[in-house]
């Protein structure tokens, strides 16, 4: 399985469109699943502008329509009824297959999400040609409950969107890479599943978005990774056919 990991920079915006689909059709030919960061179809901070910016999911059937040829999970604003959602998309040989809404929103210092969204209600495993898989929204995997519940699940492989910005500078080290690195590497050893991390990069009403993306292996070590601060489109291979038996082994390596 080919996995590309979209580390882009969109605009503060619904006008995403176009970044997206230049992305997907870079790899459409080489890889199995494109993968884009939490809100990559909006940017991150919209606050009041959320509710005319939010997307009808039928506003996005391009990515049905091109998910004939890679899946494709990509983060928007979505509105079902009246409930404005964060929320993260797979699409896959032509429709979409799943649909998460982030449970866990934020609302300190300068995260403000739990003013302008719905919270999404509960996690679910889906079932995708290239194996069992979950989809997380960032800050979902900053609770014992997610990563307790995605360990039980076992799923193949957990996909995780996230806006997460630069901070905790400690001696030249970025404190904020170190403690996602553990929460990913905790998930991949109890879950036996591979990660994959998908996070944005460039600046934003004064936050700077590290990048740093990454595909963890089941033994919870780092199999690839982006560059920090950085747009980058990273193509890496992942073994999804592991048994029980060889991720155990991994585990315990």
């Amino acid at each position: 399985m080919i996995v590309a990991i979209s580390q882009i920079s969109p605009k503060l915006s619904r006008d995403n469109f176009d970044l997206h689909i230049e992305e997907i059709n870079k790899v459409k030919e080489e890889a199995d699943i494109i993968l884009f960061p939490e809100l990559s179809m909006n940017g991150y901070t919209l606050m009041d502008s959320v509710y005319e910016d939010a997307f009808d999911l039928n506003e996005l059937n391009i990515f049905s329509q091109m998910s004939g040829e890679i899946d494709i999970i990509i983060g928007a604003v979505t509105k079902e009824f009246h409930k404005i959602y964060n929320s993260a998309l797979y699409f896959s040989k032509g429709k979409l297959l799943s649909v998460h809404h982030k449970n866990n929103l934020p609302n300190y210092g300068m995260f403000q999400e739990a003013r302008f969204f719905f919270a999404g209600e509960g996690i679910k495993t889906f079932d995708t040609e290239h194996g069992r898989a979950i989809m997380i929204v960032c800050e979902d995997l900053w609770r014992s409950s997610t990563i307790d519940f995605i360990a039980n699940e076992k799923p193949d492989i957990v996909y995780v969107i996230a806006n997460s910005p630069a901070r905790d500078f400690d001696e030249g080290m970025l404190g904020i890479e170190k403690q996602w690195t553990r929460l990913l590497s905790t998930t991949a050893i109890l879950s036996g599943a591979h990660v994959v991390f998908s996070n944005r990069v460039g600046f934003e009403d004064g936050l700077g978005f590290w990048g740093g993306s990454k595909i963890i292996a089941a033994n919870g070590k780092i199999a690839q990774e982006a560059k920090l601060f950085e747009r980058e489109l990273l193509v890496a291979k992942i073994d999804r056919n592991l048994s029980s038996v060889q991720k155990y082994l991994l585990r315990t390596s």
